[in-house]
């Protein structure tokens, strides 16, 4: 308010001014400012001025509701940022995926957003957490082919691929992704040797194990891609471990002394049909040469037998 403001001189210099009236004042020079006509306390509806009724939009009242209204409006706009979406809900239905950018919606209570990363590299543990010697075995057990148990401990890897599936069509989708993946590895387990398993076909089974799991995802609607399923550990069970130890080492010893003999005999039988066949080599050059001393012998006798007849 300015100095020259008459109400000023009015009030002597010693005491303070009247906030009161500094109020009225001030509230009479915003009315003015808005065509507002302006009137006294005890001026009623028949008194000058009172013909004019004031406009809300133009009152103080007017004023702050209208900054309030521009307020909540504004509360719509947000930024998505590159690697996520934005799905928005009306009324906790849902409405739209916007992409990234500047975006506005509906402010709150009409319309609600929630920016969904899909660039963020999601990982599943399954039969242990953070550290493979953190095992879970009622997620770990399977049960082969060939009826032995084994325990299989591995990490799924995914991302959203649908923002809409992953927050509606399915409760609590990160529990989801690892049953799934528990049961995916177990039929795949189910199907194949214990040995397959444990030695060359661990590359197989992870492949086999990704493949269903993606197949059982999108069947559920999940909006989830698995990019990689990798087996941390595959071993028997630690309360047969033992037992599996002295199987193995026996297997071994049994391959071990099957080439030992495989050796021996790629050694001995070679030599010995060498042999065999010298001996007969030797006993068919015996055999001519005894049949024809004796044929030589029996030619003379032969011949005197004829004459003496």
């Amino acid at each position: 308010m300015s100095l020259n403001d008459p109400q000023w001189g009015k009030r002597g210099s010693s005491g303070p001014p009247d906030l009161d009236e500094i109020w009225r004042n001030v509230n009479r020079r915003i009315n003015e400012v808005f065509g507002r006509k302006s009137g006294g306390d005890d001026e009623g509806p028949g008194g000058p001025g009172g013909g004019a009724r004031p406009r809300l939009p133009l009152s103080g009242a007017g004023i702050l509701v209208a900054l309030v209204l521009l307020v909540w409006l504004a509360s719509g706009f947000y930024i998505v940022d590159e690697g996520r979406r934005g799905v928005v809900t009306r009324f906790g239905k849902y409405t739209e995926t916007t992409q990234p950018g500047a975006r506005w919606h509906l402010p709150f209570p009409i319309e609600e957003k929630e920016l969904v990363d899909f660039s963020q590299v999601r990982t599943v543990e399954v039969g242990y957490r953070n550290t493979p010697k953190n095992k879970k075995e009622n997620e770990a057990l399977m049960l082969t082919d060939d009826e032995n148990i084994i325990e299989i401990q591995f990490a799924v890897q995914y991302n959203l691929k649908s923002a809409e599936d992953f927050l509606f069509k399915v409760r609590k989708p990160d529990q989801i992704v690892q049953f799934i993946a528990q049961t995916a590895m177990g039929e795949v387990v189910g199907k194949a040797k214990m040995d397959f398993v444990l030695y060359e076909g661990r590359e197989q089974i992870a492949k086999s194990a990704e493949k269903l799991m993606q197949e059982l995802l999108d069947r559920y609607q999940t909006g989830v891609y698995v990019q990689k399923v990798t087996l941390q550990s595959v071993q028997p069970p630690d309360k047969v471990q033992a037992a599996f130890d002295d199987a193995v080492k026996a297997g071994q010893d049994r391959e071990r002394f099957r080439n030992e003999g495989q050796a021996y005999a790629n050694d001995v039988v070679p030599r010995a049909r060498g042999n065999a066949a010298r001996l007969i080599e030797e006993a068919n050059g015996y055999q001519a040469e005894v049949v024809q001393r004796a044929e030589g012998d029996a030619s003379p006798s032969a011949l005197a037998i004829t004459r003496w007849r």
